[in-house]
């Protein structure tokens, strides 16, 4: 029974120019506002105060937004603890008022709300905490691209590990730079994030490079560009899947799953679609440009092997 399903033969390679001019404008423009913004810290690198509130009713989120919105209070972070009567604040530091004052601040405002509310736990972050979660965050990613690198690298071959950490950082670069431009809140959720979307890249990339290795073997007369090409094409509709189904539930998350985790739904939206980018006009044009040929992929023939073998 033959198989009349023609293969996709999409020249991939032929654009690689026009990605990398693509993403040198994306990188640029992430590093540029990096750094004249920065990054909209959340209470989780700055410090503040937590609250923990609770109501005899179920409670509303939006009326409570909608009380501190128009108070000292219009940066807070209002979410559900455990139940639809326990409520959760996350409010920046205040210059001028301990945590007593602010708590005392906030009961006010919230009995506008016409729910009573119990004062529950109160809780202060300082900076220095602060300050070690965003020295320990940027470590952990550090030692995840570092561990990557001898992975692939003992896996494969040492420019295709050039090329997959190329990839990563590129999805880092842009994803923390989409997050400067917009100033969208970036916490612990949103690092969290980030760090499972370079196992996301990384495993797109990993696909892609298995069966570049495999065709070098297989297509012993083709040259490095084309054995590249017909392996991209031959894992293309996988990693569109993928992709698609993973951006399926993320906007999901996003519209359903209330305004306390869209930062982090963002970053993963963001991430993935980075992240499949990549796998394709990044980690492999970094491996071509790095000249990797059949002769670095073959089974290395050890010494006396022919001596063995003769008759």
């Amino acid at each position: 029974m033959t198989n009349n399903k023609q293969q996709m033969n999409y020249d991939f390679m032929g654009k690689r120019k026009l990605a990398a001019v693509f993403s040198g404008l994306l990188i640029l423009v992430s590093i540029s506002s990096l750094i004249m913004n920065g990054l909209n810290l959340g209470i989780d690198f700055t410090g503040g105060t937590l609250i923990e509130l609770g109501y005899q009713e179920t409670v509303d989120l939006d009326n409570v937004r909608s009380a501190l919105a128009d108070s000292m209070f219009n940066d807070a972070v209002v979410q559900y603890f455990g139940s639809a009567k326990d409520v959760l604040i996350r409010i920046a530091p205040k210059e001028g008022l301990n945590s007593a004052a602010l708590s005392n601040e906030l009961i006010k405002l919230l009995q506008t709300t016409g729910q009573t509310a119990d004062l529950r736990r109160v809780e202060f972050v300082g900076p220095q905490v602060g300050e070690e979660l965003t020295e320990d965050g940027g470590l952990a990613m550090i030692y995840a691209l570092l561990c990557i690198f001898v992975y692939v690298a003992l896996r494969f071959q040492m420019r295709f590990s050039v090329g997959a950490i190329a990839a990563l950082v590129h999805d880092v670069i842009i994803t923390l730079g989409f997050f400067s431009v917009t100033g969208m809140d970036f916490g612990l959720s949103v690092l969290a994030a980030i760090l499972a979307v370079i196992g996301y890249s990384l495993n797109d990339t990993i696909v892609v490079f298995d069966r570049i290795r495999e065709n070098f073997r297989r297509m012993r007369k083709a040259s490095s560009v084309e054995v590249v090409n017909v392996s991209l094409n031959q894992t293309f509709s996988r990693t569109v899947i993928t992709s698609l189904t993973t951006l399926m539930v993320l906007i999901s998350l996003f519209i359903f799953g209330g305004e306390i985790i869209h930062s982090f739904s963002t970053a993963l939206i963001v991430g993935v679609v980075i992240g499949t980018y990549s796998s394709i006009f990044i980690a492999s044009p970094v491996t071509l440009a790095l000249g990797i040929s059949k002769q670095d992929l073959m089974p290395v023939e050890k010494e006396g092997t022919n001596l063995e073998n003769r008759p």
